[in-house]
C-alpha cells in the first residue's frame, strides 16, 4: 500500500523561484560585496607584475624579453587554478574552494614581495595565480546563484566590475608606493588585504542556495540559508526543489561541458575569452613599458595606463542590456567596438591628451566586454556544471593572457611602433566577435525545465 503523506507537509518551493519574487536582500548585498572584493584583489594582484615591470627592469638589470617569464608565470597559474577548481567546486562546494583559493594567492604574494631574484619570483607568480585563478570562477558562479534571473547579468557584471577596478588601483598604488617604498610593497600590500578577507569569507559567506538544493544538502542547512535570505523563519515542513535544463540529472561537472549539447557553445566562450585576454593583458602588461619608449617618463606612463584597466566600470551597463537583450550580441558588439579602439591608441602617438582619451576609450570598451562573459557562461550551464563551464572558459582563456604577453614582447623586437603594434592587437577583438555570433546561430541553451531535484 502507498505510505500516507504527511498532512502538515507543504508544497516544495523552487528556490530560483523564490529569489525571483523578492527584492534583493541585505544579506545577498553581504554577499555581493565579499565576492567584489575578492574580485578586486584578484584584479590587483593579476595586474600588479605589470605596474612594477619598469622597476624590475631597472633594479635587476634585465631585458624585456627575459621579464617575461614573470609576466607570464601567474597567467598560466591561473589557468591551472581554474581548470582545477571548477570542478572540484561543482564536487565539494564554491566556498570551500573559494576561501582556500583566496588564502593561497595572499600567502604567495606575501612571499613575492622578498624574491631575491627573477626565478624565485616567477616561481611564486605562479603560485599566486594558481590562486587567483580558483578564485574567481568561484566568486562568479557563487554570486550568479544568489541573483534573480531577471538580475542576474546585471548583479554579475556589477561584482565582476572589481576586477578591473582592482587592476587600475594598483597602477595608482604602484605610481604611488614604488618611489617610496619599492616595488615590493605593492606586493605586500596584495597580500595583507585578501589575507583579512580570507577570515571575513568563512565568518560570513554562505553556500550557493542552488548547489545546496542540487546536491541534497539537509533541509534545515538550506531553510538557514533562506532564513538569511528573506528574513524570515521557514516552516520545518518546508522542502525545496531546483527546476533546471534537461540533462541536469544525467551529467555534471566536466561530462556536462563536454557533452554533445555544449560543447560546441563551450568552445566559443572559450575563444572569445582566450581574445580578449590576448589584448587585455598584452596591452596591461606591456603598456608601462611602451609608453615608457615612446617618451613618457615612468610615473605619467603608469597613471596612463591605470586608465585602461579603470574602464571595466561599464560593464553594468552591459549586463543590465544582457538581462533585456541577446547577451550574445551584446557582448559581441562590445568586442567589435574594441577591436576598433584597441587600433586607435596606436594613432595617438604623440600627444599625451589624445593618448590619454584612447587609452581611457579602449579600456572602457574593452573591459565593459570581457567583465561581461563571466556572467554570460554563467547562464549558459545549469548549477550541477556552472562552476565547471565559467572556470574552464576562463582557465582556457588565460592562455590567451600568456599569448598577449609574448606576442608584445616579439613585435616589440621587431620594431613596428606604436602604431602597427596596436592594430596587430585590434585583430583577436574581430575574432571574438564572430565567436560569439557564431555561439548565438548555432549553439543555444535548452530552456524547457523538466523534473527538479527536492531537497
Amino acid at each position: 500500500m502507498p505510505m500516507n503523506k504527511d498532512p502538515h507537509a507543504l508544497p516544495p518551493t523552487d528556490v530560483q523561484e523564490l529569489l525571483n519574487a523578492r527584492q534583493f536582500s541585505g544579506f545577498q548585498w553581504t554577499i555581493f560585496s565579499l565576492c567584489f572584493l575578492v574580485v578586486l584583489f584578484d584584479g590587483f594582484d593579476t595586474a600588479a607584475i605589470g605596474f612594477i615591470a619598469p622597476s624590475l627592469i631597472s633594479e635587476w638589470g634585465v631585458s624585456r624579453s627575459a621579464l617575461a617569464p614573470v609576466l607570464s608565470a601567474a597567467l598560466l597559474g591561473l589557468a591551472m587554478g581554474a581548470l582545477a577548481a571548477g570542478p572540484l567546486a561543482d564536487r565539494w562546494g564554491r566556498k570551500a574552494v573559494l576561501v582556500v583559493s583566496v588564502a593561497l594567492f595572499s600567502l604567495a604574494s606575501l612571499a613575492s614581495a622578498f624574491s631575491p631574484d627573477i626565478w624565485t619570483l616567477s616561481l611564486l607568480r605562479l603560485v599566486t595565480g594558481i590562486g587567483l585563478g580558483a578564485a574567481m570562477p568561484n566568486a562568479v558562479t557563487l554570486m550568479s546563484e544568489f541573483c534573480p534571473d531577471a538580475r542576474r547579468a546585471t548583479l554579475t557584471n556589477a561584482m565582476f566590475c572589481g576586477f578591473p577596478l582592482g587592476a587600475a588601483l594598483g597602477g595608482f598604488v604602484a605610481a604611488w608606493m614604488i618611489p617610496a617604498w619599492g616595488w615590493g610593497s605593492v606586493l605586500l600590500l596584495g597580500g595583507i588585504a585578501p589575507l583579512a578577507l580570507s577570515v571575513l569569507l568563512v565568518l560570513l559567506l554562505p553556500e550557493s542556495l542552488r548547489y545546496m538544493v542540487a546536491r541534497n544538502y539537509p533541509a534545515d542547512q538550506i531553510r538557514a540559508v533562506i532564513s538569511r535570505v528573506t528574513g524570515a523563519s521557514i516552516p520545518a515542513q518546508q522542502s525545496f526543489v531546483l527546476h533546471e535544463p534537461h540533462m541536469q540529472a544525467q551529467a555534471g561537472g566536466i561530462a556536462l561541458v563536454l557533452s554533445a549539447h555544449y560543447r560546441w557553445g563551450s568552445a566559443m566562450l572559450c575563444l572569445a575569452y582566450f581574445m580578449g585576454l590576448v589584448i587585455f593583458y598584452a596591452v596591461l602588461n606591456w603598456m608601462p613599458v611602451i609608453f615608457r619608449d615612446a617618451g613618457l617618463d615612468a610615473r605619467t606612463g603608469a597613471l596612463v595606463a591605470a586608465l585602461f584597466p579603470l574602464g571595466g566600470m561599464g560593464a553594468v551597463l552591459s549586463g543590465w542590456l544582457m538581462d533585456r537583450f541577446n547577451a550574445d550580441r551584446i557582448v559581441a558588439v562590445g568586442y567589435g567596438l574594441t577591436a576598433v579602439a584597441i587600433g586607435g591608441i596606436g594613432m595617438a602617438a604623440g600627444s599625451l591628451l589624445w593618448l590619454v582619451a584612447a587609452v581611457a576609450l579602449a579600456g572602457l570598451l574593452m573591459n565593459t566586454t570581457q567583465s561581461s562573459m563571466p556572467a554570460l557562461a554563467a547562464g549558459f550551464y545549469p548549477t550541477s556544471a556552472r562552476a565547471t563551464g565559467v572556470a574552464w572558459m576562463l582557465g582556457i582563456g588565460r592562455f590567451g593572457g600568456i599569448a598577449g604577453s609574448f606576442l608584445v614582447a616579439e613585435l616589440s623586437a621587431r620594431n613596428l611602433g606604436m602604431a602597427g603594434l596596436f592594430a596587430l592587437l585590434a585583430i583577436p577583438g574581430a575574432i571574438a566577435m564572430a565567436a560569439l555570433l557564431i555561439k548565438q546561430a548555432f549553439f543555444s541553451v535548452p530552456t524547457a525545465p523538466v523534473g527538479g531535484v527536492a531537497c
